[in-house]
């Protein structure tokens, strides 16, 4: 299950780089969650009842809105308007630092030195991408928009999968996978229509609609939200936010061979080094 969301993650960044001419960033998000919301309508609308434990608890369920679906998603978006695919998934390959930064200091997580040193050599494997290569260069480096964008994509992304694991949610609603997303994309749809609000208000934002945006939206709404959202919950709530970060770091891997196939964005040597890095990481904190 693990590996199926940074296989659409993947393709979520490759088709938020080919459209980001088309429609603004945080407009995309909450098109890409309205159309999601209207696809779990059908299979969860009982948790609207008035007795439905969505009302009880709509404060924590908010926060995870906000977390994965208001700010990932529109964060992940902005960064691909000044950085490429490949880039931005490889900085989100930090993730397992930042998880189990968070889980050590905030959720009383234990930290073993296998994990440890996996996110040694996922980092090492991201600071190699943004050095293009050249240690040197890491002493005059200047990070892109994008790229600070998506660091802190990937903080709120840690605390949402820390919190996915901690939040108390009635029965009649963790049980249904249905019923626990649409909880989640209803605030975060509010979320993210609110930025996008902003974002109209504030810009100069337009939409170009074309079949091939339409044919965008619809990914993006069935395969990287609702698809990678079910599985990544149910994968994080078996084996757990620690290890569950490591597979994410396979997004660059797939991003990287589908930018070269539609994009014409060829990996360099650089790439294919952090790549091993990253998959060494995984190999390592995944060991018992």
């Amino acid at each position: 299950m693990l590996i199926v969301p940074p296989l659409l993650w993947a393709g979520n960044a490759v088709v938020g780089r080919m459209v980001n001419g088309m429609v603004p960033p945080i407009t995309l998000n909450f098109l890409r969650w309205a159309i999601a919301l209207l696809i779990l309508l059908p299979l969860a609308s009982t948790i609207y009842r008035r007795n439905s434990g969505l009302w009880a608890h709509w404060r924590s369920l908010a926060v995870l809105g906000l977390l994965g679906i208001g700010l990932y998603n529109a964060l992940q978006y902005l960064a691909l308007q000044s950085s490429t695919p490949i880039n931005v998934t490889l900085v989100a390959a930090s993730m397992p630092v930042w998880m189990l930064l968070i889980g050590w200091l905030f959720f009383g997580a234990k930290v073993s030195r296998t994990q440890v040193a996996g996110a040694a050599l996922s980092i090492t494997g991201v600071l190699f991408v943004l050095s293009r290569g050249e240690w040197r260069q890491l002493l005059a480096m200047r990070l892109v928009p994008g790229d600070i964008f998506m660091i802190f994509a990937t903080i709120a992304w840690s605390i949402y999968s820390w919190l996915l694991t901690r939040t108390k949610v009635p029965d009649d609603i963790r049980r249904n996978w249905a019923a626990f997303l649409l909880a989640q994309v209803t605030f975060g749809a509010v979320w993210s229509g609110a930025f996008a609000a902003g974002e109209w208000a504030l810009t100069d934002a337009r939409i170009q609609w074309s079949w091939p945006l339409a044919a965008a939206l619809l990914y993006v709404a069935v395969g990287p939200a609702v698809l990678a959202f079910r599985c990544w919950g149910a994968g994080v709530q078996r084996v757990g936010p620690n290890i569950a970060a490591f597979f994410n770091n396979l997004t660059p891997l797939f991003a990287a061979l589908m930018s070269s196939a539609f994009l014409g964005e060829t990996p360099h040597i650089y790439h294919g080094i952090a790549f091993a890095f990253i998959v060494g990481g995984i190999v390592l904190s995944s060991r018992r």
